[in-house]
């Protein structure tokens, strides 16, 4: 066979080939496969905490033994890791003698008022004296509360940025929070669902991550529609919170048709 009859041999195999299976049913007198069908009812949500934050050291110092571990369950109030506070302390302790003394010396000045021994101006310079003393204090309990950073609300470790024994500038980040309550659902809905969707419907959340279907209801719709891609934003609550979802998992959701 010339060479020109093998090119148009090959053209003609490849053409065969590209048709496939809807070539060969044309061929039969089938027509071709039809595509998958796509769900319209179905519309893309994603889990998101009820709450969730960065915790930051509030001080620069040297970090203790962390007390929680990435993914565990901590509650409020609980100690995350202690910073090595000798010197906040230290302040503290002084404060309180200094405390101590302003209220011994406005006693001392109020007694030899009552004597006529000094002046109204050294009674009111005496209670000025501690006032401040009293403000010092504060601060320095305040600043000492720094040293223990403690879980806001219940909730789950997200992520861990720091190690044990090392040293943090104030503001450096330490921990992901999640709260641990029941999650929300985000979605977008199209602008013309507006009319029959509304605060309290019930819907079916099927996430992808578990293969499980979840009772949901709307709890707020946004005020504005996206001009552009034409929806509108809508957040919703399951009904309780379940063990085996977490934030950042994602599926659709269903509504009931309207009647």
């Amino acid at each position: 066979m010339t060479r020109p009859k093998l090119l148009r041999a090959g053209a003609l195999s490849f053409i065969l080939a590209l048709l496939g299976t809807g070539g060969a049913a044309a061929q039969n007198g089938m027509p071709p496969p039809a595509a998958p069908a796509i769900d319209p009812n179905a519309i893309r949500v994603l889990l998101v905490s009820e709450l969730e934050t960065t915790l930051s050291a509030q001080m620069a110092g040297k970090l203790g033994d962390f007390k929680a571990s990435l993914g565990q369950k901590v509650p409020k109030g609980d100690l995350l890791v202690p910073l090595e506070c000798a010197e906040q302390q230290a302040r503290a302790n002084i404060t309180e003698a200094e405390l101590a003394q302003a209220r011994q010396n406005l006693a001392a000045k109020r007694s030899l008022r009552d004597l006529n021994a000094v002046g109204d101006l050294e009674v009111s310079m005496a209670n000025t004296a501690l006032q401040k003393a009293i403000g010092e204090r504060r601060l320095a309990v305040t600043q000492a509360s720094y040293c223990q950073v403690r879980a806001p609300f219940d909730a789950r470790i997200a992520k861990v940025y720091a190690k044990p024994y090392q040293t943090v500038q104030a503001g450096a980040p330490l921990f992901d929070l999640v709260s641990d309550s029941a999650l929300k659902v985000r979605l977008n809905v199209p602008s013309d669902m507006i009319r029959q969707v509304q605060p309290g419907q019930a819907f079916q959340v099927s996430i992808l991550e578990t293969g499980k279907t979840y009772p949901a209801r709307v709890s707020a719709i946004s005020a504005r529609v996206d001009a552009v891609a034409q929806t509108v934003e809508l957040e919703a609550r399951l009904d309780k919170a379940y063990p085996d979802l977490i934030a950042g998992m994602s599926g659709v959701a269903r509504f009931p048709a309207a009647q």
